[in-house]
């Protein structure tokens, strides 16, 4: 069936996670069409695939994709060059490649480490905003509680929040020198592009004024 007469609705979302290598327009979008026949065709066909090892897992730098709006509509074509496509969504989208884990002692044992890391520090911050945010007197009283006696000079809590502290900025901001840990975005890097847009949006709407408008120069 060539498609002649039909109308397919297209909508892309923007981000989306498949567990499979090889991306489908379902994972992807909602697809709507009266023709039965060319609704199923359309929602399995294949648009991406990840390259992938013989394990099964995504190869480092492979696992996230930026795929066109115009890249899904050029596979359509091939198949229905005669169907008109319209499309409601995102015009560039991002699909993620995520293996479902197998379920193991390690992956409990992750979890149950990421409880108890959650639970204590949200005591801490409880506790230090009761105080002003006076961490030295949180820590002082803390060890005082439990050792029975007075602090004198540096204690382990202190050490330990330094190097929590240190650890937690290398893995907020995704660096250890110039090597990134994972191949996520940086939080400089989305705070970058923000800035750029909003540098491309002021051009433009001052570029659309022509001297209407008081500009915030004037």
């Amino acid at each position: 069936m060539s498609g002649t007469g039909q109308t397919l609705y297209l909508k892309l979302d923007q981000n989306s996670i498949v567990r499979e290598p090889a991306v489908r327009v379902e994972d992807v979008a909602e697809v709507e069409c009266a023709d039965v026949g060319i609704l199923r065709k359309v929602k399995a066909l294949e648009i991406y695939r990840f390259h992938c090892e013989a394990s099964g897992k995504s190869r480092q730098g492979n696992h996230v994709q930026v795929i066109s709006v115009l890249d899904v509509i050029e596979e359509i074509d091939k198949i229905y060059p005669a169907l008109e496509i319209v499309s409601l969504g995102a015009l560039d989208f991002v699909v993620r490649y995520e293996p479902t884990p197998e379920k193991s002692g390690a992956q409990l044992v992750k979890t149950a480490f990421l409880c108890v890391i959650l639970f204590f520090g949200s005591a801490f911050t409880i506790m230090t905003f009761i105080q002003d945010v006076s961490v030295g007197e949180v820590f002082d009283r803390f060890y005082t509680r439990v050792t029975g006696a007075a602090p004198a000079g540096v204690t382990p809590l202190e050490i330990g929040f330094c190097i929590g502290l240190a650890f937690g900025i290398i893995f907020f901001y995704n660096h250890i020198g110039r090597k990134k840990i994972t191949d996520d975005p940086t939080p400089i890097q989305v705070q970058m592009r923000k800035y750029e847009q909003d540098v491309d949006n002021t051009y433009i709407e001052n570029s659309g004024r022509k001297g209407k408008e008081i500009d915030v120069d004037n």
